[in-house]
């Protein structure tokens, strides 16, 4: 969806991408709902297989964040779709946050733990910003608000995923 729509605007289909949009939003909203869906029944059904030194529940928290940073970008992003210099970085930044999850299941990098995979999630977060800086002189403020949004977000999660109420709450959630 992000490749088409993006296609649909260098295009200058517009209204397209508009109509499409609306699709979209409700395509991100079904994909959080299945998200977390997911991530809970397979930690329940013992399908994930945590990075070493973290417990099942504690992992958790890495794709349950899905349900508070994807939508408040996606949303944030919506807000602002006529300032489409702020729409496209937030769209980005968004996806983003959906990529993680491909990008620890990379052979070299899975082993590694969330500090690899959260890491090269960031990289891209950094090429958002040179190329702000490259064409702007500057960091967008969406790259730069969003972008730090979703770097505080990952070790907040490990930070929750050790504490006695993350762990009493995950464990009702997946029983």
């Amino acid at each position: 969806l992000l490749v088409v729509q993006t296609s649909l605007i260098a295009a200058r289909r517009v209204e397209a991408h508009r109509r499409l949009g609306a699709f979209g939003a409700g395509l991100a909203a079904l994909m959080v709902a299945l998200g977390a869906y997911v991530a809970i029944t397979r930690t329940r059904d013992g399908l994930i297989v945590p990075p070493e030194g973290l417990s099942l529940l504690t992992f958790l928290t890495i794709p349950l964040a899905l349900v508070i940073v994807f939508p408040m970008l996606v949303g944030a992003a919506i807000l602002l779709r006529r300032r489409t210099d702020y729409h496209k970085r937030l769209m980005m930044i968004a996806t983003l946050e959906l990529a993680t999850a491909a990008i620890a299941r990379w052979p070299l990098v899975a082993p590694l733990g969330p500090v690899a995979f959260f890491g090269l999630t960031d990289l891209f977060i950094v090429a958002i910003a040179v190329y702000d800086w490259r064409t702007r002189g500057r960091v967008h403020p969406a790259t730069l608000w969003g972008g730090l949004f979703l770097v505080a977000s990952q070790p907040l999660r490990l930070l929750l995923g050790f504490t006695g109420p993350w762990l009493a709450f995950a464990g009702w959630l997946t029983s």
